[in-house]
């Protein structure tokens, strides 16, 4: 098994940029297990081998899908929302030129983050004036995406950080779900990618959240990533990072806003 565990932590690395150390094996077995009857394989080992002759198939992307770390919630953590609110939409909307303001949620998982932003801007923004916003939210899993964009939502979802309030405004109750209004879904899209291997057509962007993500790659992917990041990105943008991570020593290419944990801008 350890063989087969390496193997395939190695490649879900070279295919998605993941790092899954050794301490990760029960995470292989309990997410590919399930999986090798559909698949064809009776054994991690095979699975392994197939892939070493198959990298680019449908196992293999969906390999890659299993093995995605997928944890999300309204509203998470709830200073990157208030730091939107109080700090970046002031700062871009100050004194500049009317346009439409692009924002994207990277590894955005089931929709929650990207729902969460769109709230946060119709409540500081609005729906319409003199800026236009947009909302594009990415992840490597198309399943997952398929569940963000039908936007429904069971009680317990629901439940992870969302007022009443909210809840009785943004979303329409369907028996035991609740689906994303179609007000709060304009100007929000969905797009499948890579952050390892972005498209070259992304961007550019006002505000890029990719949050929750580094922590999960090493030091050369996180390079890599933020610079791929940051040549999307408008003079002056802004990047919101999860709690636990930085980019101290990882890149140039960003610069922390003084005396604000979390929150970078691109560099000059």
């Amino acid at each position: 098994m350890s063989v087969a565990s390496d193997t395939l932590r190695g490649f879900v690395r070279s295919r998605a940029g993941i790092s899954l150390g050794s301490d990760k094996d029960y995470l292989v077995t309990s997410r590919l297990e399930p999986h090798l009857k559909e698949w064809g394989m009776t054994s991690l080992e095979g699975l392994a081998r197939y892939l070493g002759g198959n990298p680019r198939g449908p196992v293999a992307h969906q390999v890659v899908e299993a093995l995605t770390i997928n944890e999300t919630s309204w509203f998470r953590d709830g200073r990157p929302f208030d730091l939107i609110r109080t700090v970046v939409l002031p700062d871009l909307l100050s004194g500049r030129p009317a346009r439409n303001l692009a924002i994207w949620s990277a590894a955005c998982s089931s929709g929650q983050e990207v729902y969460s932003i769109a709230m946060t801007m119709r409540e500081s923004v609005g729906a319409a004036g003199n800026h236009a916003w947009s909302i594009l939210g990415s992840d490597i899993s198309e399943p997952i995406l398929a569940r963000a964009r039908a936007g429904v939502y069971s009680d317990f979802e629901m439940q992870r950080g969302l007022s009443e309030q909210r809840r009785t405004r943004y979303f329409e109750t369907l028996g035991r779900d609740h689906v994303v209004r179609k007000e709060l879904r304009r100007g929000v899209t969905f797009r499948q990618m890579n952050l390892i291997d972005l498209p070259n057509d992304l961007g550019p962007f006002d505000l890029v959240l990719c949050r929750n993500v580094l922590i999960y790659f090493d030091v050369d992917v996180k390079e890599r990533v933020l610079s791929a990041i940051a040549r999307r990105m408008r003079p002056g943008a802004y990047l919101i990072l999860g709690t636990a991570e930085s980019i101290l020593g990882i890149s140039d290419r960003f610069v922390s806003v003084p005396n604000v944990s979390g929150l970078y801008r691109v560099a000059r």
